[in-house]
């Protein structure tokens, strides 16, 4: 058959053209797809995509060579895009798989950071009203020991002496939580 009447009978949606390509080339299409996938139902489907493909978007249907070379051409590239997909879907599997390791260490972690927060807002509470002011202004709001002096007017002296009690009070406090160096990191 004149390839030329399949294509202007796929583009002009005659169905009777379009029943003959279908049973024509489906079992090869799908035993191609088989072939690239391994997988026979994924084969098959990818096949009747590009058959519902071909009907509903049969304007834009553009044949350059053989009706044959595009059929297996566009089963091809769509079974290489099953096997990518396929291997997302494992990656993401696989993360997921190992995301409960992590979501348990992340649990456990978030419990840690929950009381190291508690136990830190306990430590301000039980500073002088003074101290704590200037340690939040220097550590939560990050004013210069300067700005701080000016803005309460008291020495930079002052500002730094009640910082050096406010960290030592912490340190102490937070020992059981994290090794001195973090510490120190952390709040200096």
């Amino acid at each position: 058959m004149d390839e030329s009447f399949l294509i202007n009978g796929i583009k002009s949606q005659n169905k009777i053209v379009f029943d003959f390509i279908f049973h024509y080339y489906y079992s090869g299409l799908c035993a191609f797809s088989e072939k690239i996938t391994g997988n026979e139902e994924a084969a098959e489907d990818i096949v009747q995509d590009l058959f519902v493909t071909l009907w509903t978007k049969n304007e834009q249907f553009i044949i350059s060579s053989s009706l044959k070379n595009y059929l297996f051409t566009s089963v091809k590239n769509r079974s290489l895009d099953f096997i990518k997909r396929e291997k997302t879907k494992a990656k993401k599997i696989n993360v997921l798989a190992n995301s409960t390791d992590l979501a348990e260490n992340l649990s456990t972690y978030w419990f840690a950071e929950s009381e190291l927060t508690r136990v830190i807002e306990d430590c301000l509470q039980k500073l002088p009203p003074r101290c704590r002011e200037i340690f939040v202004l220097s550590r939560f709001e990050g004013l210069k020991n300067q700005e701080i002096a000016d803005k309460l007017e008291i020495s930079k002296r002052t500002v730094e002496l009640q910082i050096s009690n406010a960290l030592k009070s912490l340190r102490c406090k937070l020992k059981p939580f994290l090794p001195i160096f973090l510490i120190y990191f952390l709040l200096k």
